[in-house]
């Protein structure tokens, strides 16, 4: 099965990180795709997977396209790579673990969607990647985005059930010499009180009812749902893909969605119901064991200046009332603020990738960081707006910094929930490369004569 891979790079920076190539990419040297031309051998086979030469140099480009540094890249390097990427998806296939031609075409339509954005359009895109049209284009990303899907599911698998016990914590800690162990950069606890401005009664029922026609239509007249959601749904990520999503329970969608998407048969549309981000309708289009592939349409109540003006109005009077000292900043927040996941904790942010109460500096979201980038300690700011990203309703908030660290050398009680991360991730690095000793022994490998003097990270040549 022969992928080519010149996009692959690109398709992996989107997938991750949610950053597109720039319009104005320098044009390729021409020496290279002289070199490119030439380069059409097989440099190695991985179970039902074909690696050209050819991909490999391509993938090279690519990097460079993007800005990446390629100085320490070798050509061993990338093959070592772009094999284990191929054994990932490879053994995925045979344990299973697949992935719809419905998520792989949805991934990939939004992806073309977010180049054309970036690119300006259409045209401008497909001459860029040096494409005939839009289906060449497609199928390309196809191939691509269904081998980096496959490939992930099977990371997944293999680490998904690793824990880590404290012992195991405490003895990974203490196996690092002094000298060598991390130093954490300064961080910050940051708290905030929210005021959420919210719709009249009048714009819910508005919306509950266009809900309740567009569902009628498609269940009287037949109307086409996907359609509707491509004209309606403020639901940006799934509009472009005519709202679809494909889930499971651990899917990580809010309670209230994956509660009424659960309890729908196939081909039902649900009543209207709401979301933190609004009103849904959804239409179960297949049902695979305990995966559910659906479409939805979001609607989101308008809501009006005088309640935006008010919530920033009582933001000032719980700002100035905590000054003075009516409140503790904690008090007000468990008193005032209308978000649950910080009130009952005295307004106290917690770090979406640890749960830790710390924010690294160096690490923080760029929008959290210029909220709190001026702000004295203790100091409390004025009301701050902040747009939802999803399309969502603004909230209004006042944030202060109520703690801050230095820079130190990793200590095993202060920094504890930061040592379980790294010796979670040294486990499953461990489980992954057992992993990948073990397949390789199973799995037929060629590698070319040409290749065969590369000193891969894993044991490829099975020597």
């Amino acid at each position: 099965m022969h992928l080519k891979n010149s996009l692959s790079v690109l398709v992996c920076i989107m997938a991750c990180t949610g950053m597109f190539a720039q319009a104005d990419v320098a044009v390729l040297d021409s020496t290279i795709e002289r070199k490119m031309l030439k380069l059409d051998g097989i440099a190695s086979v991985v179970g039902d997977y074909v690696i050209l030469d050819s991909d490999i140099e391509k993938t090279l480009i690519d990097l460079k396209s993007q800005g990446a540094s390629t100085e320490d890249i070798t050509h061993c390097q990338l093959l070592g790579k772009l094999m284990e990427d191929r054994l990932y998806a490879h053994q995925a296939v045979q344990d299973s673990l697949l992935v719809s031609d419905e998520q792989v075409n949805s991934t990939s339509d939004r992806q073309i969607q977010q180049l054309i954005a970036q690119i300006g359009s259409a045209e401008k895109m497909l001459k860029y990647y040096k494409k005939p049209d839009l289906e060449a284009f497609k199928a390309e990303l196809y191939e691509i985005n269904k081998l980096r899907m496959l490939s992930e599911k099977m990371q997944a698998n293999i680490v998904e059930d690793i824990e880590v016990t404290p012992e195991e914590v405490r003895q990974f800690f203490y196996s690092i010499p002094e000298a060598e162990r991390p130093v954490f950069g300064a961080e910050l606890e940051i708290s905030q009180i929210v005021k959420q401005p919210e719709p009249s009664e009048a714009e819910k029922q508005k919306v509950i009812d266009r809900l309740n026609t567009i569902k009628q239509d498609v269940e009287e007249n037949d109307a086409n749902f996907k359609v509707k959601a491509i004209l309606y749904t403020r639901d940006d990520a799934s509009r472009p893909n005519g709202g679809f999503y494909s889930m499971t329970r651990e899917t990580p969608f809010v309670k209230e969605f994956k509660d009424v998407a659960f309890s729908l048969r196939e081909g039902e549309i649900s009543e209207p119901f709401e979301s933190p981000y609004g009103y849904h309708i959804i239409k179960i289009e297949k049902i695979r064991g305990q995966e559910l592939d659906l479409r939805h349409i979001l609607l989101i109540p308008e809501i009006a200046d005088s309640a935006l003006e008010e919530a920033s109005k009582e933001l000032d009077t719980i700002r100035q009332q905590i000054l003075d000292e009516k409140y503790t900043f904690s008090e007000a927040a468990l008193n005032f603020s209308d978000e649950k996941e910080t009130k009952f904790d005295g307004g106290l942010l917690r770090n979406p990738i640890n749960f830790d109460s710390k924010f690294e500096l160096t690490k923080m979201d760029p929008s959290l960081y210029n909220q709190v980038r001026n702000l004295k300690d203790g100091e409390i700011s004025m009301p701050i707006r902040e747009e939802d990203p999803r399309g969502g309703p603004p909230k209004f908030k006042i944030m202060q910094i109520t703690n801050r660290y230095d820079e130190h050398k990793a200590d095993f009680a202060r920094d504890y929930i930061k040592i379980q991360e790294l010796a979670l991730r040294d486990k499953q690095y461990k489980a992954v490369k057992k992993w990948m000793a073990e397949k390789i022994q199973d799995t037929y490998i060629h590698v070319d004569d040409e290749n065969k003097s590369c000193t891969f990270a894993n044991n490829w040549l099975k020597q």
